[in-house]
């Protein structure tokens, strides 16, 4: 009865039953929070990974063996002898000679991805040697406004196959890339005829080109530079094409075959020369270099 009499006449009782003293809180009970960048999901079989494990299988997913996207370091550290290369042209970036405006102005996106990227465009080239050889390295990075091809990518390919005719190297292209780079219109689509015609001047002092498709490879990439090689690979499960395959569904109003455009299909129809694991890749380019130099 005083109870009931309590909760009617006065709140304090009730109230305390709701409240908890500090002291019962243990602080190394808590639940801790994980700090952020330490874990990724891999997009293909959902599992949760260790980044640093990742990492160590050289950005492979150890469960399904899903590839993730990597940039032109990845790439350098993997190819090259110990992680060791000479980078040139650098610093070359783009110009806005349309004064090009979409949602921004180019010039001021150019300077923002700069800054986001450390990159100065979407390709980056070095020298360096692959099991003692020297060769001539172009990566492209799709970090860098989705990989696009613009009139600096164009030029440092050329200038690529340049410092391959120079050096007599074999020269490796990796293409990861969008297309062409709409911001520059026709100056863009101009690089589809300028690096397919210095590949014919490399084939004219009979240097080895091997192209690697990685994920994605489409649009006027693979137009021009990245179908053009002596050999060409793929790394498993690259998306690789010229329209998305979205867009041809709607074109042709059919259902696609399972896997179109995709690595392992293109091999089968005869696109692709080999799709190699990110762990052989290395092995497999030296051993054909040295068969044809």
């Amino acid at each position: 009865m005083d109870i009931l009499l309590s909760i009617l006449y006065d709140e304090r009782p009730i109230m305390a039953w709701f409240r908890r003293s500090k002291e019962n809180i243990d602080a190394g009970n808590q639940k801790k929070e994980m700090p952020e960048g330490m874990w990724t999901k891999c997009p293909t079989c959902g599992e949760i990974l260790h980044k640093g494990a990742v990492e160590q299988n050289l950005w492979v997913c150890p469960k399904c063996h899903h590839h993730f996207r990597i940039g032109s370091a990845q790439y350098f550290s993997i190819l090259f002898d110990n992680g060791t290369f000479k980078e040139f042209d650098a610093k070359m970036t783009s110009k806005d000679p349309l004064n090009f405006v979409d949602t921004k102005k180019y010039k001021d996106r150019i300077k923002e991805t700069i800054r986001k990227t450390g990159l100065h465009d979407a390709i980056r080239c070095a020298t360096g040697t692959m099991n003692s050889k020297t060769v001539v390295i172009a990566a492209m990075d799709f970090g860098f406004i989705g990989g696009s091809m613009g009139s600096v990518v164009g030029e440092k390919i050329a200038r690529a196959i340049d410092k391959a005719i120079k050096l007599k190297a074999p020269l490796i292209i990796i293409s990861a890339s969008g297309g062409a780079r709409m911001m520059e219109a026709a100056y863009s689509l101009m690089q589809l005829a300028k690096t397919s015609a210095k590949l014919a001047q490399l084939a004219k002092h009979r240097l080895p080109y091997i192209s690697l498709m990685t994920d994605p490879t489409t649009g006027g990439t693979t137009a021009s530079y990245a179908m053009l090689g002596d050999i060409n690979i793929a790394e498993p499960g690259a998306l690789i094409g010229f329209a998305g395959p979205r867009v041809i569904k709607q074109t042709i109003g059919k259902d696609l075959p399972e896997g179109f455009q995709r690595a392992e299909f293109l091999q089968e129809k005869g696109f692709v020369d080999l799709v190699v694991p990110r762990k052989d890749l290395k092995e497999t380019i030296a051993s054909m270099l040295s068969m044809m130099h």
